[in-house]
């Protein structure tokens, strides 16, 4: 079971419930929510998807609104099991 870092006063809408389930799964050592920024495309329901790779795991960018939200995964998994777990976690959440 992995850690979820709550650092920040915000987040964006919705991400914490899912970055908690995500967190239970046992390759998933560390979830830290990073800077928020306003975007200038818009995305009508929240999103999280696989941005770059990062030494351990990968930075993802959580997308709702005009706000996007990075978002650190450290991890033993490679980049299709961690889409494959969002999109479980996801399901799991609705």
């Amino acid at each position: 079971m992995g850690r979820l870092v709550v650092t920040h006063s915000t987040y964006v809408k919705g991400l914490i419930p899912w970055l908690k389930v995500l967190a239970n799964d046992p390759q998933i050592k560390t979830i830290t929510p990073g800077v928020i920024a306003r975007v200038k495309g818009r995305c009508q329901d929240l999103t999280l998807r696989p941005s770059v790779p990062i030494r351990g795991g990968f930075k993802l960018m959580a997308r709702r609104g005009r706000t996007a939200q990075e978002v650190f995964v450290i991890t033993t998994l490679d980049k299709s099991d961690l889409m494959d777990r969002l999109a479980s976690s996801r399901s799991s959440i609705l």
